[in-house]
């Protein structure tokens, strides 16, 4: 790297991508710039980098998304270069534009290329002069909404509304009917226009059994442009992708050659630099539509970097320093099969609504050659309601997609994180799915085996009730001890004996709203281990059953004994809160204190606010009669909108908040009577 013209770069963006950047830049002898909002004052890529600027308030706009003052960063902390990441300012003209202007090196593709690519119908433009086959649909400049609903019409139900200037889902949707067009437009162009700043939309036709597949390119200064094979990332929900792997399954080499070539011939087409994928729907005939080009690195780049043994960072920063790209495309194969799984903090079994809160306990599988781990949170961490509620990304490769999917079972079990909910389970039961296994997918996968995939339930056995037992149990005798004056006392003796008595100690626990008991007696340990001197043993009766339980407690695992059954099952602890872990499912229990009243649930279930967020429309008014399912209030949080329906019939007495305003997670919205 001796001939490296970049020195220090700023990392304009945050979370798992920045410390990803880092840890490349870094081996390669390169200082890194961190910038962060008041919300990320102690997020790990500002732990990680050289040296880190503070770059303004929590929200987006006015942080991440402040290009003057990220130049003015790179400026006072001599970082000659900057790397954008994805996402936020990453496929912005005006932004590569000002970065050439001030002698910065923009580590992505020139402005023009950016302009002709990222537009999606500027690109379908282009490609059509090429003669990539296209999904029928309009591009055009007149975004009336009569025109918009004319051209639907004539198109054909169902179509896709899809920001002209969007991505990760956002300013997506798919409409079933004419009926419904003009409400999808008017929401789909309002989430743009927040998440992009730019409300323009084509409308396409929806095709109903495609398959999203993306070829990964690459293109330097010097004329030379190859292809990285393919990814297929059918797999989503909300339009953003779940699951992703390479290569894709059942592509034949023709259709990856011909794929490959058409984003060749595109990024040459428009004089690209870096990193670009080129999508595609594919369609259960074989055949291909182009969809759109991001000029950018992609949130799934790990696979392709597994199968190809490659790292797309390193080769972004040789082709933004002048180089030629290291290899040619005949010196390119594929090795193996990798799957990306992204790991979110969200609730599968209430459509995917995103949580926010304290990661209190993280736990990853082992990493190795066939493991990794991308993420910019540890525990003690935070998901805000700022930014995307992605907490990591787990990436795995074996020789084929069979062993490549068992590691990934294998690995989404060994994962854990308490604190707040997540779709660690949910993707457990993806890897476990038969039609997922076979490759049967395609992009409405979740459609149709969604149900049976959100069915996840984590009823607490007494096998559960046993390992959390022993927890308070082992726990509780840790702390007397510790807290001891004296802890050779006899009356510090932890066997439970007692004068004429049985000692004994009941144990509450709340799941969800159920209460659970566990009565412990306490039992003379006849453990000859003396590698585990803490082990101990207690008849447990739970459920009018007795069982004779033992264990130790090490390194987060509860390692114990059922009447001669024995198994491990991690755990975390958080003052009262317990969560146990065992094949990718988890048991989030409270150490019940019965001094505390309980919830009045019916009260609970009046129209509250689901997340924190920000209220973006109030669709009622004081005085109006509302229906059972009547949309209400419109949210946004986590750069998504969510609409609050009326839960029953009902007359609004008071809306509390307004346009605007900033609600708790629980804050009441609207005040209503009865019918």
């Amino acid at each position: 790297m001796a001939n490296l013209k970049i020195n220090k770069i700023l990392i304009a963006n945050r979370g798992e991508i920045a410390c990803r950047i880092i840890r490349t830049a870094k081996r390669m002898g390169i200082e890194c710039v961190a910038i962060y909002s008041d919300a990320d004052s102690s997020a790990q890529h500002v732990q990680l980098a050289d040296e880190a600027w503070h770059i303004g308030n929590s929200a987006a706009k006015d942080s991440y998304l402040k290009a003057d003052k990220i130049l003015q960063i790179a400026k006072s902390s001599h970082a000659n270069a900057v790397h954008p990441g994805y996402g936020f300012l990453s496929e912005n003209a005006d932004f590569a534009e000002a970065c050439a202007l001030n002698n910065i090196i923009f580590i992505g593709p020139p402005k023009d290329a950016i302009l002709a690519m990222g537009s999606k119908s500027e690109a379908k433009i282009i490609m059509t002069k090429a003669n990539v086959p296209l999904v029928q649909g309009y591009h055009g400049e007149d975004q009336s909404k009569s025109l918009l609903q004319t051209e639907a019409d004539k198109i054909g139900y169902p179509v896709l509304i899809k920001a002209t200037a969007g991505g990760g889902g956002k300013g997506m949707r798919v409409v079933e009917n004419s009926s419904d067009f003009l409400d999808s437009l008017n929401s789909c162009k309002r989430e743009a226009l927040s998440s992009f700043g730019d409300d323009k939309v084509p409308v396409e036709k929806y095709l109903t059994k495609p398959r999203h597949v993306e070829i990964q390119m690459f293109a330097d200064n010097h004329g030379n442009a190859i292809h990285l094979f393919e990814r297929d990332c059918s797999v989503q929900r909300r339009h953003q992708k779940v699951i992703e792997e390479a290569p894709a399954p059942g592509l034949s080499v023709e259709t990856r050659e011909q794929m490959g070539q058409v984003a060749i011939t595109a990024a040459k087409a428009i004089g690209y630099r870096g990193a670009g994928t080129v999508e595609f729907l594919y369609d259960e005939d074989g055949s291909f539509y182009f969809m759109e080009m991001n000029t950018r690195l992609q949130v799934e780049h790990p696979v392709t970097e597994m199968i190809t043994g490659l790292d797309l960072v390193e080769w972004q920063i040789i082709v933004a320093n002048g180089m030629q790209l290291p290899l040619k495309q005949q010196e390119l194969s594929i090795n193996g099969h990798a799957f990306e799984a992204r790991i979110y903090a969200e609730d599968p079994n209430n459509n995917f609504l995103p949580a926010t809160g304290r990661v209190s306990y993280m736990g990853l599988p082992q990493l190795s050659d066939n493991v990794r781990v991308d993420s910019g949170i540890i525990s003690g961490d935070s998901v805000s309601i700022y930014y995307d509620p992605m907490i990591a990304k787990l990436i795995v490769w074996d020789k084929d997609r069979a062993s490549a999917l068992a590691r990934l079972r294998g690995a989404l079990a060994d994962f854990h994180v308490a604190g707040l909910t997540t779709n660690i389970e949910f993707l457990h039961q993806l890897a476990s799915n038969d039609a997922f296994n076979d490759a049967d997918i395609d992009t409405h996968f979740l459609d149709k085996h969604g149900e049976e995939l959100c069915d996840i339930s984590t009823s607490v056995t007494p096998e559960i009730l046993a390992a959390a037992g022993l927890e308070v149990m082992l726990e509780q005798s840790v702390e007397s001890t510790e807290s001891s004056a004296d802890q050779f006392s006899p009356w510090n003796e932890k066997s439970g004996w007692r004068l004429n008595e049985d000692n004994h100690h009941l144990i509450e626990f709340q799941h969800g709203d159920n209460l659970f008991s566990v009565m412990a007696h306490f039992r003379e340990s006849h453990s000859r281990d003396d590698q585990h001197s803490k082990h101990k043993t207690f008849l447990f009766e739970i459920d009018g059953k007795e069982y004779q339980v033992s264990g130790y407690l090490k390194a987060n695992k509860i390692h114990l004994n059922i009447d001669g059954h024995q198994l491990t099952i991690s755990c975390s602890r958080d003052g009262s809160k317990l969560v146990l872990f065992k094949n990718a499912s988890n048991w989030a229990l409270e150490i019940k204190d019965n001094s505390l009243a309980e919830l009045d649930q019916e009260e609970q279930a009046n129209l509250t606010a689901p997340m924190p967020g920000t209220i973006i429309d109030v669709l009622v008014n004081a005085g109006d009669n509302v229906e059972a399912g009547q949309a209400l209030i419109v949210m946004e949080a986590m750069k998504m909108e969510h609409t609050i329906k009326a839960h029953k019939n009902m007359q609004v007495s008071e809306v509390l908040y307004a346009v605007g305003d900033l609600v708790d997670e629980g804050a009441e919205l609207i005040s209503f009577e009865e019918e």
